[in-house]
């Protein structure tokens, strides 16, 4: 089972450790008094308490996540606003609760970057090297990031000097703020000049007073609802005093007109997923690209499964945006071929490609143990693992909506405060059931392996691959994501996977990533070691990605750090970077497996932010 002495010396209240003692003094002593039947929960843990399925269809009951408040000042609209104070509490907490990089930050920060494009950048060493403007220096300051991590101190720079980025990292390494904190400030104090009229929010009656039309400067895009809402929130905080008014619009019935009602007061920053995106492409009284300076595509590896083709094409070309006059960034974990073409279509030849560690690998604050259980065993399995370690906030990933229905539905009758989230879920049900988990009502959330790329929530601690992903569902490159939901900016994390019989594909794989991150390979996958295995120099094999791709001039194998050739289609790969022996997990397709789950109402068990004492 899993390791419960591991982080048992760091301090109380640190949001790094697993001390029986430390977490349990940060838990309230009672759960949220919901209505409904409760079910005792374990020791430490809040009480298990009922959804309520009625409240989810009355609209006034639900506040939609993209009517969050933003920055708004009421006054002539200039280059920066005053402060607002209870704002920046809701946007970044109270002021000695504020969320900062992790004890194990160096950890993130030592990890060796690449710089694989024809462009090169000199990296900064701390955000106040990167001239920024001081009202965004002080937003990255209140939003607790202390140092740039690897893929922040690259990214900076070049999009300050204008440059096209690709930038590909592990999960939990920044990526977000890496394209935000840049693209926002070079933006800043432009607003006159650049962005569209927008009424006065302080006397803008809605449905009395004439809409605007949203012509956004940026806009990004996300392949899941939650990770739109992520970024969104992200967003929320960079733009705090800027008088750049984010938006955000994606997918579920009855969030359109709210989103619409969102976009008519004005847009500079907008959050998209791709089919919501369209529909309101297709309204250009509503939304216009013409302004758009800036265009960024997140986890663009999901992005270009097929199944967002034709939404993608007619974003990135159906607009009325000036194809000459946008920077484009791809940012993701893993990079396919499919990325690739995209990036040769509408990036410039001139770029600055990033590429943090071996793509698709995961990192060693991530602690990562792999239990073999029989499949008739699993549900015992995870009871008695939740309960022989201290409560603390988990992620539960499963295959199927069913499996995450059953699990979700065994571990309330076993009294544990749990939730989930799948795809026939509402959006409503899908927001409240992360509102609870955020908040700690629900401290336990069972989900599909979409929510690996769309789930960003403070002191997650434990990630429990209930099942493991298949081969044909993401393989290696949906573990990595599901596991990257802990362990975030320099977090300590704990992952726990139960193997079976059937997960002997993934087993040759597994057992690599096991040592790439210096984790204990258990007894049962000794066999797939591979012969002089040593983290530097494992072998990890491309899809068919690279198949066509001849070795780099300095990359190695084909398929390598170095694939990237100089037309992509066997040509010689770019000098000196490429590291050919471990750089396969570019060519990895990493579909995402089903879809997303919720569930239910907001609570505040564990403090407002869901952060009170860690």
């Amino acid at each position: 089972m899993a390791d419960q002495g591991w982080g048992t010396t760091s301090s109380a209240g640190d949001a790094n450790t697993f001390g029986t003692a430390e977490l349990n003094a940060a838990l309230p002593a009672n759960g949220n008094n919901q209505a409904g039947d409760e079910h005792n929960a374990s020791p430490g843990w809040v009480k298990a308490t009922p959804y309520d399925y009625n409240a989810y269809g009355v609209d006034a009951t639900h506040d939609w996540e993209g009517n969050a408040k933003t920055y708004e000042w009421n006054g002539e609209l200039g280059d920066v606003g005053p402060e607002i104070p209870a704002l920046e509490v809701e946007l970044f907490g109270e002021p000695g609760n504020r969320s900062k990089h992790g004890i194990d930050f160096s950890k993130i920060a030592s990890i060796e970057l690449f710089q694989e494009g024809p462009a090169r950048v000199e990296p900064i060493a701390t955000f106040k090297d990167a001239g920024l403007h001081p009202v965004m220096l002080r937003n990255v300051e209140l939003a607790g990031y202390e140092l740039p991590t690897p893929i922040q101190r690259y990214c900076l720079p070049a999009i300050h000097l204008g440059y096209d980025v690709i930038g590909i990292a592990q999960t939990g390494s920044g990526k977000t703020a890496a394209y935000l904190i840049p693209i926002l400030n070079k933006l800043m104090g432009k607003a006159k000049k650049l962005a569209a009229w927008r009424p006065n929010p302080a006397t803008y009656k809605p449905g009395v007073d004439a809409p605007c039309r949203a012509e956004p400067l940026v806009v990004i895009i996300a392949p899941t609802r939650e990770l739109a809402v992520q970024i969104f929130n992200e967003a929320r905080k960079f733009c705090y005093r800027t008088m750049l008014r984010p938006c955000v619009v994606y997918g579920g019935t009855g969030s359109y007109k709210d989103q619409e009602a969102q976009l008519q007061k004005g847009c500079d920053v907008l959050i998209a997923t791709p089919g919501r995106l369209v529909r309101f492409m297709e309204e250009p009284r509503t939304l216009t690209f013409r302004r758009v300076r800036y265009m960024v595509i997140d986890e663009a590896d999901e992005m270009l499964d097929q199944d967002w083709k034709d939404e993608l094409d007619k974003i990135m070309t159906g607009g009325d945006q000036e194809e000459g006059n946008i920077n484009y960034m791809l940012f993701s974990a893993t990079f396919p071929k499919a990325a690739r073409e995209l990036a040769k279509t509408h990036l410039a030849e001139t770029h600055v490609r990033l590429r943090v560690g071996r793509a698709g690998s995961s990192h060693e604050n991530i602690k990562q143990n792999i239990v073999e259980v029989h499949p008739s065993m699993k549900k015992k399995c995870l009871i008695d693992l939740l309960q022989s370690l201290p409560p603390t906030r988990t992620i539960i990933f499963v295959n199927s909506k069913r499996t995450a229905e059953e699990v979700d539905d065994f571990l309330y009758n076993s009294g544990m405060p749990c939730t989930s989230m799948h795809s026939d879920r509402t959006q409503k049900e899908r927001e409240a059931a992360m509102r609870g988990f955020r908040s700690g009502q629900w401290p336990i959330l069972v989900t599909t392996g979409v929510s690996a790329r769309g789930i960003d929530v403070r002191n997650v601690m434990h990630v429990i691959n209930y099942d493991l992903p298949s081969m044909d569902h993401g393989g290696i490159e949906e573990y990595t994501h599901r596991i990257g939901r802990t362990g975030r900016i320099g977090h300590r994390g704990l992952a726990t996977s139960f193997y079976t019989d059937r997960d002997e594909p993934i087993a040759s794989v597994l057992t690599r990533t096991l040592i790439e991150t210096n984790q204990e390979v258990p007894e049962f996958l000794q066999s797939y070691v591979p012969e002089g295995a040593a983290p530097g120099n494992l072998k990890f094999e491309a899809d068919s990605d690279f198949e066509d791709e001849t070795a780099g001039a300095d990359g190695g194998d084909a398929g390598g750090g170095g694939g990237w050739g100089a037309g992509d289609d066997g040509d010689a790969g770019d000098a000196g970077n490429g590291n050919g022996n471990i750089g396969g997990g570019w060519g990895a397709d990493d579909s995402a497996g089903n879809g997303n789950r919720n569930g239910n109402t907001s609570g505040g068990a564990w403090g407002a932010d869901a952060s009170a004492g860690w």
